[in-house]
Order: C-alpha cells, then sequence, then structure tokens
C-alpha cells in the first residue's frame, strides 16, 4: 500500500469516528418515570385551589323596612308630637264613626274599628284607622288638620312582659270622605286607603275627624243620626320603624 492510500484510509476512519460520535450526541435520552415500572406518566398539576372541604353557602337577605307587628286589635296610646296630642286608643267590632265608635268618642277617647268593615290592629299590614271628635268633647283630634306630611304619628302597645312597643307612622297624605258616598266610604276603610280591592302589603294608617267647621263654612249642615257632619279629614300615614321601650 502507498503512502497515499494508506493516508487516506486514516482520513476515512477518523472521520467516521467523528460521525459516531455527533450521532451517539444527538439521540435524546429515555424520559425518566417518576412511578412504579408501568406506570401513566404523572398528569399536569391542576390551577384550581384545593378545596376546603366546607360548601359555600348563600347569603341571606337582611330584612329591608320595619317589621310590621301581627295585626292583633288592641288598645294604644296614640301621640302626634307636632300637634301636641296624647290619646287612648280603644279598639271595638265595627266601622268607622258608627254607633259603638261615636260612643267612645263622646268618652273622649280615640275609636279603632276592626272586624269585616273595619281595619287591622296597631302596626299590622293593612289600615290602622283611628278616629277622634275635634269640635266635641275632649276635642282629642281639634288640630289634626293641622298635620303636615312628613311629621310623625307614634302608636305604644303594652306587651304581656310589660315592654312597650312603639309603631312610628310618617304621614304621606290627606284624604277627604263623605259620609254620603258609599264609594267614598269603601275607599276610606279600605285595606290600602284610598284604594278599594288592593291587596295590602304595608303598614298603613287612617286617623280620621269630623269637618263640621269646613262644612258648615259652605252651608252644608247635613248630620247623621250621631251627629256626624258629611265630610272626614283623613290623615294618611305609613309605618316607617317599630321600636321597643
Amino acid at each position: 500500500m502507498t503512502a497515499r492510500a494508506l493516508l487516506g484510509l486514516t482520513l476515512a476512519l477518523a472521520l467516521q469516528a467523528c460521525a459516531g460520535d455527533a450521532a451517539t450526541q444527538a439521540e435524546p435520552e429515555p424520559r425518566r418515570s417518576t412511578g412504579s415500572a408501568g406506570s401513566s406518566p404523572l398528569p399536569a398539576p391542576s390551577t384550581a385551589p384545593p378545596a376546603t372541604g366546607t360548601p359555600e353557602v348563600e347569603p341571606v337577605a337582611e330584612p329591608v323596612g320595619p317589621q310590621p307587628g301581627d295585626g292583633r286589635p288592641r288598645r294604644a296610646v296614640l301621640r302626634i308630637p307636632s300637634i301636641d296630642v296624647r290619646v287612648a286608643v280603644v279598639p271595638y267590632v265595627g266601622w268607622t264613626d258608627d254607633a259603638p265608635g261615636t260612643e267612645i268618642q263622646n268618652g273622649g277617647l280615640a275609636a279603632s274599628p276592626h272586624g269585616p268593615r273595619g281595619g287591622v290592629g296597631p302596626g299590622g299590614i293593612g289600615n290602622y284607622q283611628v278616629t277622634a271628635h275635634r269640635t266635641s268633647s275632649t276635642r282629642a283630634f281639634e288640630f289634626l288638620p293641622d298635620v303636615r306630611r312628613g311629621e310623625r304619628v307614634l302608636v305604644d302597645v303594652r306587651e304581656a312582659g310589660g315592654a312597650t312597643t312603639r309603631y312610628v307612622y310618617l304621614v304621606t297624605g290627606t284624604r277627604e270622605t263623605s259620609f254620603r258616598s258609599p264609594a267614598s266610604l269603601r275607599a276610606q276603610r279600605a285595606a290600602v286607603p284610598g284604594r278599594p280591592g288592593a291587596s295590602p302589603t304595608e303598614a298603613m294608617i287612617t286617623l280620621s275627624t269630623c269637618a263640621t267647621q269646613e262644612d258648615h263654612a259652605e252651608g252644608n249642615y247635613w248630620a247623621d243620626e250621631f251627629d256626624n257632619p258629611e265630610h272626614r279629614i283623613d290623615k294618611i300615614g305609613v309605618l316607617v320603624a317599630v321600636r321597643q321601650r
């Protein structure tokens, strides 16, 4: 073998050795399993927060507004601070300004009818109706027409345990009732004052007294058998607070 042939063979062997080393370096190593032999690869870690073991609870909505009373007819003491009124209220079965109600008013008290043609008791859902004289007896509601929108009416009820529940109403408006109009009387005595047939959703109050002076000023001297004039002045209010005293 000549020297040139020997040199070529040497170069060929060297190139083959280099190619083998490069192939060995490029071949990836097999992935090592962290589990036992024959097990599947581990799943990717979850991004969800770990469970705490406590189920989520829906928040309970707080009651909105004052919680009305049960509407049971009960004796009460009614106050109207703006006109310095304090009068006891006597419940009875009947309707506004009937014979029993007029008799109660003649005794210097306020009357609160309940039953099929009356209203509810203090703080109850519906129409708490209270009537008192303006020009006779103790004139408990003498200045009721002066009561304005936004003024307060306080109704105190003594509970069995000796505590007192105070129902606070806010005057929202004024109505006029005609004793000679059945439709007008139905509106006065409705569960929602002024809206016969409507279902009540609030605790409301109607304070009523005679419009004797106004009727006489217009030449209207009509009166019923109990000497009630034709028209009544009604102050309407809505319950805004209930307090324990």
